[in-house]
């Protein structure tokens, strides 16, 4: 038993130090069905926020109301960007629409029904939020507490420099 422990701790640490570390190159879909090529948000120099949540996941949304009420603010301060990516599945993704539109989010708004950029990204949870820049990812944070926006806002002046 104890050695199954020390494997299953020791792939699970491996599996982290595979975290992926670019936007994979993978097409996606907006909100209105349109393809978008993932690596082409944050190319030329652009600061982009992507934030992987769904409509089920309560801190997800907590995140993303925060975030909205500055939002207007960090694009003036530093013209960052966010991507709101929902991973709703085929049954849920319906509800993506009336919910943006009920909460007035001002993001650009992709869907990964299928969870396949959750799964290239090794996300086991959501929400899952990332500050990308040339296809980087510099800064990766997983779940939500209040106050974490100020976080994230710290790092995205430091690396809008």
């Amino acid at each position: 038993m104890k050695t199954l422990i020390i494997l299953l701790f020791t792939l699970f640490i491996t599996s982290l130090s595979f975290s992926q570390d670019v936007l994979p190159s993978m097409q996606i879909k907006s909100l209105d069905g349109q393809s978008i090529q993932l690596e082409d948000i944050s190319k030329n120099d652009q600061l982009v926020v992507v934030s992987l949540w769904a409509t089920w996941c309560v801190p997800c949304k907590n995140e993303l109301d925060a975030i909205s009420e500055v939002y207007d603010d960090w694009i003036d301060e530093t013209n960052v960007k966010l991507y709101a990516i929902s991973v709703d599945d085929s049954r849920t993704v319906k509800r993506v629409k009336p919910l943006v539109s009920g909460k007035g989010w001002d993001y650009e708004i992709l869907l990964d029904t299928n969870s396949d950029l959750k799964r290239q990204l090794n996300a086991p949870t959501i929400p899952l939020t990332l500050l990308v820049k040339n296809n980087k990812i510099l800064y990766r944070h997983s779940g939500y507490t209040p106050g974490a926006e100020d976080e994230l806002y710290e790092k995205i002046k430091e690396f809008s420099k």
